[in-house]
């Protein structure tokens, strides 16, 4: 009998052969949402560097943004940064993308280490893990800084289920309510919300704000993908969660329904990246 995760593999494999037959050419794909070395609570079987970046290829993913587990709990960002620039150089899948923990002291000095001496893209922002709201002042400090240093934002609403969190260690989805009003002065603000269900009043809100994206770790539903696509046109980032999450499951839900045509396909899974990228 196949286990859960065999059924997984062996339905994206039969879901990248028929997007690529959809799309009549080898798809590009960028996995926006990854993340590199051990989850704090569990093992994780795709954990290690080397086996992570095994799977990308047999998934025929193109390149994958890594931020770092270990941003959850470390107070040594700058470290934590700098084991991450070290992975992603020999593994040229991966594109680091760097921490940023705004209520630390030297938090702007790891924000420009990001930009001037990492030369990284983005950074990624864990609110929840630690401790302060999308109506932090220091997140719209952060949020200007990271603009100026021509860095795009990413923020993970939620990282693991409720269900499974440690008991002494809970930490609840991210209210993003006030990102409006934080982004309402920073006009040229690159932001992509991660693991994010979307429901009725968080696609309200995402109607306020045009140039937010969002990614499909945590979408739901056979059609889920697809409707958010159409929703939303170029704002949706293909994303697995992994190693968190089993990367199989996100290309399988992107393809299940069998709605996406060819040129929304190739927006999802590596169009709308790059332009967010290039911005």
């Amino acid at each position: 009998m196949m286990t859960r995760r065999q059924l997984l593999q062996a339905g994206a494999v039969a879901a990248l052969a028929a997007n690529a037959h959809a799309a009549d050419a080898p798809l590009k794909i960028i996995d926006t949402n990854l993340s590199l070395f051990r989850w704090p609570f569990r093992r994780l079987p795709l954990d290690d560097a080397d086996a992570l970046v095994k799977k990308m290829r047999a998934l025929g993913i193109t390149q994958g943004w890594a931020g770092s587990f270990e941003a959850i709990l470390h107070r040594d960002i700058s470290s934590v940064n700098q084991r991450l620039a070290d992975a992603c150089a020999t593994r040229p899948l991966l594109r680091p993308i760097g921490a940023v923990n705004p209520t630390l002291p030297g938090w702007r000095a790891d924000l420009r280490q990001c930009a001037e001496r990492f030369k990284m893209a983005g950074i990624r922002l864990h609110p929840s893990y630690h401790d302060y709201t999308l109506a932090d002042p220091r997140f719209s400090e952060l949020l200007r800084l990271a603009t100026k240093a021509k860095l795009f934002v990413q923020i993970a609403a939620a990282m693991e289920d409720p269900r499974t969190q440690h008991p002494r260690l809970r930490a609840p989805d991210v209210d993003l309510a006030p990102l409006p009003k934080a982004l309402r002065d920073i006009v040229d603000a690159r932001v992509q919300i991660l693991n994010l269900r979307p429901r009725g009043a968080h696609l309200e809100l995402l109607g306020k704000i045009p140039s937010l994206r969002l990614d499909t770790a945590r979408v739901e539903s056979t059609d889920g993908v697809p409707a958010l696509c159409k929703r939303l046109p170029g704002r949706v980032l293909f994303g697995t969660h992994a190693p968190l999450l089993i990367p199989e499951a996100a290309l399988i839900r992107t393809h299940e329904s069998a709605q996406l045509d060819g040129p929304t396909l190739r927006a999802l899974l590596a169009g709308n990246a790059t332009t967010f990228l290039t911005a």
